[in-house]
């Protein structure tokens, strides 16, 4: 998991505090020797002070506030024991298989609590009273507000992880409402990439003489990634993007798109030039986007295309490659996207897309990492000789996305599921691609 960068020699989770049936986890999890931010928040939290961790994604922040919890729980066992804030599904149910992992000898139940989940189904969990709850903000707000009998007056740890993108996400309110529903007595850790404003404000009003353990301040990406640009015309983005998972075939990939209807155009227009690609964006009901994360993890896809919903916190260790199909417009997502590869001490590569109207954009990611990104090598004869099947895999694609739209209106909200909709959309415009085709050679 960790990367050797972020791993610190000469530390040991026992030499830290950390009591032996949780060592023993943590040996069962493969985690040899802590992480710099692990050696850093570990005694600190284990004297149960409060904790203001700055550290990038991927560098062992969960295992820093979730062994303390563990620990504290193992002292004085007790139910809705505690709760950890995070601003996305996918990372919510990422940090409760690690609370299960490492509390598997010890019983630990965790409740995960997310939208586009079934809020009845959510409330029965609650109402057995797990120790852990791993919530977005909407939907606990949600719950506390119309779950009978359910309140957090008992609660003993707060975990705001990815406190930036929380407060990005425009959750202040929540984060709000939360904070005035839980116990002022209680030990909190909040865990951030970045020290804006917002999470300085937050830090005032929800941490008691809080310990700022801090890994990285510069923005730095692995050493052992390789960071390549390609400069294209707009227009020829789908030819170079098919081209260059021809050139890298055989390896597993990340592409970013800016929008969900691009995760999805994308998508289609891969399968139709016999690429494994799938899509995994906000708009997709969570069962779906679960399904489509297990599918890349299990390997039966080689390629995942996503907004940046997946670009934080999201720990597949076999990516080989990141591609920025659209560059990214605040520059710090850059370093989330690349973070995805490169991870466990393997090299990864990334490749950012620059058109004539990314740029300036593309100056800043630069500037912010501190170096000169090198042109991947790219040739544009055999580029264009892909332009036709191209065309014809985007026409194709524009009508699914189409019909996919169609039957998803006509299902009004689910009557159908969405993988059905999906599978008989792409079945439809199939059949009429080939009734027009066989018309034709009449």
């Amino acid at each position: 998991m960790e990367t050797p960068e972020t791993v610190s020699e000469g530390h040991t989770f026992k030499s830290l505090g950390v009591v032996d049936v949780l060592c023993e986890a943590c040996d069962q999890l493969k985690w040899k020797l802590p992480s710099k931010i692990q050696v850093e928040a570990l005694p600190v939290a284990l004297e149960g002070k409060d904790v203001i961790g700055l550290a990038e994604t991927g560098s062992g922040k969960t295992g820093a506030f979730a062994l303390p919890i563990l620990q504290a729980l193992l002292e004085t066992p007790q139910k809705l024991f505690a709760l950890v804030l995070t601003p996305t599904r996918e990372l919510a149910y990422q940090i409760s298989e690690q609370f299960e992992a490492l509390g598997s000898t010890i019983g630990v139940k965790c409740a995960v609590i997310v939208g586009g989940m079934d809020m009845i189904t959510q409330a029965m969990a609650l109402a057995k009273k797990p120790h852990i709850i791993i919530a977005t903000p909407g939907r606990l707000v949600d719950h506390l507000e119309n779950t009978k009998g359910f309140n957090l007056r008992s609660l003993k740890f707060l975990v705001m992880d990815e406190a930036d993108r929380i407060l990005n996400m425009d959750f202040e309110a929540e984060v709000d409402k939360i904070l005035k529903s839980i116990p002022r007595e209680r030990r909190t850790y909040l865990y951030s990439a970045t020290m804006t404003k917002k999470v300085q404000k937050l830090q005032r009003a929800s941490l008691r003489d809080p310990v700022k353990v801090e890994v990285s301040s510069k923005y730095q990406t692995v050493d052992k990634l390789q960071q390549s640009y390609v400069f294209i015309p707009v227009k020829y983005k789908d030819t170079y993007l098919v081209y260059i998972l021809n050139e890298l075939a055989g390896n597993s990939c990340i592409i970013f798109c800016a929008t969900c209807a691009n995760t999805q155009r994308v998508s289609y227009m891969l399968r139709n030039l016999g690429l494994t690609a799938i899509p995994l964006n906000g708009q997709m009901a969570q069962a779906k986007r679960l399904g489509a994360l297990n599918k890349f993890k299990a390997k039966a896809r080689s390629i995942l295309i996503a907004t940046d919903v997946a670009s934080r916190g999201l720990d597949i260790p076999h990516i080989d490659i990141v591609i920025n199909f659209d560059i990214p417009t605040h520059s710090k997502d850059y370093i989330h996207r690349v973070g995805r590869t490169a991870r466990a001490g393997r090299a990864g590569k990334s490749i950012t897309f620059v058109t004539q109207y990314d740029v300036e954009l593309f100056q800043r990611i630069e500037q912010l990492i501190d170096k000169k990104m090198p042109l991947f090598k790219t040739e544009e004869e055999e580029v264009m000789q892909l332009q036709e099947r191209v065309s014809e895999a985007q026409r194709i694609a524009a009508m699914e996305c189409k019909e996919e739209a169609r039957a998803k209106n006509k299902s009004k909200r689910g009557a159908a599921s969405d993988s059905d909709t999906e599978e008989k959309s792409s079945t439809v415009v199939r059949k009429r691609i080939k009734k027009g085709k066989k018309g034709k050679s009449h």
